[in-house]
């Protein structure tokens, strides 16, 4: 299964509520509240949006095998990263270990049609997230790059063999690269990399349910 690279861009314009975006604010189904997870105090507490994959734009990279998401719909990938981007005093964190499944929220809406951005404010009613980055897609690599964004990620930043047991043949479904911005500073552990991990099987039905997370620096 080859990779396919993310190429992140400051947009033209306004990105279309579908569209594939880095940072910003999900596009979600209406009735469906941004996701939260329940913190150490036993506060709720919103994820962190990452990214939004429309796989429409996959499309080019179908049929070769090498692509086993669904040919249409909506990707979000969700997480607590809170402390990766400066915020040392969030407790739930994603570590060196394969995480809990409540660790990341991956969710797949299936019909792109009556989407809305949902806008996480901050008490001054200011957006919290970065401001968004359009997102293109290729196979090549660029050896240039200062970061290394993937779906399909080869896992070359992991020290051992194999993902540690039960885990031994699941795969890597994104990776994203420590990378700053005029507006953030994304740092896992000394310039490392987050891997959402799913299972094979998982991934043949699109049950993106059970996605863990795990935190590599070499």
């Amino acid at each position: 299964m080859k990779p396919i690279y993310l190429r992140l861009s400051k947009p033209f314009g306004q990105l279309a509520v579908e569209a594939s975006r880095f940072w910003g604010s999900p596009a979600l189904p209406k009735g469906m509240d941004y996701p939260q997870y329940i913190d150490d105090a036993g506060d709720e507490y919103p994820y962190v949006f990452i990214c939004q994959i429309n796989l429409a734009e996959l499309k080019a990279f179908c049929g070769d095998g090498a692509d086993p998401l669904p040919p249409t719909g909506l990707l979000l990938f969700f997480a607590k990263i809170d402390h990766y981007l400066g915020q040392f005093a969030a407790t739930d964190c994603i570590g060196g270990a394969i995480s809990a499944p409540d660790a990341v929220k991956v969710i797949y809406v299936k019909d792109c049609s009556g989407l809305r951005e949902v806008v996480l404010v901050d008490d001054e009613d200011q957006p919290m997230s970065p401001d968004a980055l359009e997102i293109s897609f290729t196979r090549e690599h660029d050896p240039l790059a200062d970061d290394d964004q993937a779906l399909f990620a080869r896992p070359d930043h992991r020290e051992w063999e194999s993902w540690d047991h039960p885990y031994e043949d699941w795969q890597i479904l994104l990776q994203i690269d420590s990378f700053a911005g005029m507006d953030f500073n994304l740092n896992f552990m000394d310039f490392g990399v987050l891997d959402f991990l799913i299972s094979p099987e998982a991934l043949r039905h699109a049950d993106f349910s059970d996605v863990r997370a795990i935190v590599l620096s070499t």
